[in-house]
């Protein structure tokens, strides 16, 4: 299949708002635009001040949309794993067909099926996940259409998140002008992709470390199985080194990029740096040891909670270890840090795309393929999430142009995830 598929992710973070346009095809991403602006109005993954995270939303589309001439009309949008939680869900159909071959309309109302369990009235359904289909008491079958039997059964993992977050996210993004394509849980999207076959399979800890906070995903026999949130991040470490040296939080956040180091034994001692002091003229020296053990100290006491976190999970062992990314896994000795806390193997995932080779940008390309993925297991390819190029929205003096929809992008619903019908349940 040589058609390009063109997806544009929206990653609403901390620290950050990351909006990445990319083509796939053949299974292969290409990144093409690339927004990415300080984050206002969000603090601990949670959005506090909805104003300011559109302002943040609409400067991060803006600078994506300069880089390739066209205006964005819908994205892949990340929910925050904040207050998530993980469900196992079951649905049975009969097979409907005269010649009981399973077809896409069997596999649709399966998954609606086990949909049909009562939510709490304060949660909301964000995805659901199949893990194994069942045909006629045959399991473990990855997609059973083409098959011939009587009764289908799926066995899923429903994640729901809280109604409040999730619909002051969908707020934001319908205040900045957007559609949503397809909703995904953060750790869901990005550690499928991650991690390896045998890593989800064996049982991992995929670790994201933030600006405001700290995400655990537990991967077990390829799905994942535990979610948790952890309230430190990056950001606690540039309070503290603002603090200790007594010098601008802008000062202290350069100060953590280009000096700091994770592990007080390999950091230097010998090189010494200038740090400017809040309210005076002076500037005062320090060495990387020196800053390696004001931040040492708190990513101590963040890998002490995610081992706590393991004991509340109830996971003794991890055969596939963790694999860590976010903003903060660039820093350097962080594995080593990691790997003497933990007592386990630990591996930094960074993803290797041109323009985006930085953890921070894990997320949002991990939701680029797994739309891209689900999309192709639905059958929904097709879709177009750029409008009219800017020079044309300029001179015609239009809105961005918003999808039409008509009976073919019908057909093409997502069954999972539902993200339009309680968008619309929200904003009516």
């Amino acid at each position: 299949m040589n058609q390009t598929e063109l997806y544009v992710s929206l990653d609403i973070g901390s620290s950050s708002v990351k909006v990445l346009i990319g083509e796939m095809a053949n299974g292969t991403l290409n990144v093409i635009g690339v927004g990415n602006v300080k984050s206002n109005g969000i603090r601990k993954g949670a959005i506090v001040d909805i104003d300011a995270t559109v302002q943040s939303i609409k400067k991060a589309i803006d600078q994506a949309e300069r880089m390739i001439g066209m205006s964005i009309n819908e994205v892949v949008l990340g929910i925050p794993a904040n207050q998530a939680m993980l469900q196992h869900v079951k649905g049975v159909v009969a097979v409907n067909s005269e010649n009981r071959e399973i077809t896409d309309e069997d596999l649709e109302r399966v998954i609606d099926s086990a949909q049909v369990m009562s939510i709490p009235p304060e949660r909301e359904l964000v995805n659901l996940v199949p893990k194994q289909f069942i045909v006629d008491h045959l399991d473990e079958i990855k997609d059973p259409r083409g098959m011939i039997g009587i009764r289908l059964e799926m066995d899923g993992t429903m994640l729901t998140t809280s109604k409040t977050i999730l619909h002051n996210v969908l707020r934001c993004v319908e205040r900045a002008g957007l559609q949503i394509r397809e909703i995904y849980m953060q750790p869901l999207a990005s550690g499928y992709f991650a991690l390896s076959e045998d890593e989800k399979n064996h049982g991992t800890a995929f670790i994201d470390i933030g600006g405001g906070s700290t995400t655990i995903g537990i991967f077990q026999d390829g799905h994942l199985t535990n979610i948790s949130v952890l309230p430190v991040g990056g950001d606690h470490l540039t309070k503290d080194l603002s603090i200790v040296l007594k010098t601008p939080t802008e000062q202290a956040e350069k100060i953590k990029h280009q000096y700091g180091h994770a592990f007080y034994d390999d950091a230097s001692d010998d090189e010494l740096f200038e740090v400017p002091v809040i309210g005076a003229d002076i500037k005062e020296q320090y060495s990387q040891r020196y800053i390696s053990e004001i931040i040492g100290v708190r990513l101590e006491e963040l890998f002490e909670l995610v081992l706590e976190e393991f004991y509340r999970m109830g996971i003794q062992d991890l055969p596939g270890g963790v694999v860590i990314t976010g903003g903060v896994a660039k820093l350097e000795g962080l594995s080593q840090l990691a790997r003497h806390i933990l007592q386990t193997r630990v591996r930094l995932y960074t993803p290797e795309y041109i323009g985006v080779r930085e953890p921070g940008y894990a997320t949002a390309v991990g939701l680029i393929r797994y739309a891209h993925k689900e999309d192709q297991f639905f059958n929904r390819l097709g879709g177009n999430a750029l409008g009219q190029s800017k020079k044309a929205e300029q001179s015609t003096a239009t809105p961005k142009k918003q999808k039409q929809s008509n009976p073919k992008d019908e057909d093409k619903e997502s069954v999972m995830g539902k993200a339009r019908k309680f968008i619309d349940k929200f904003f009516e």
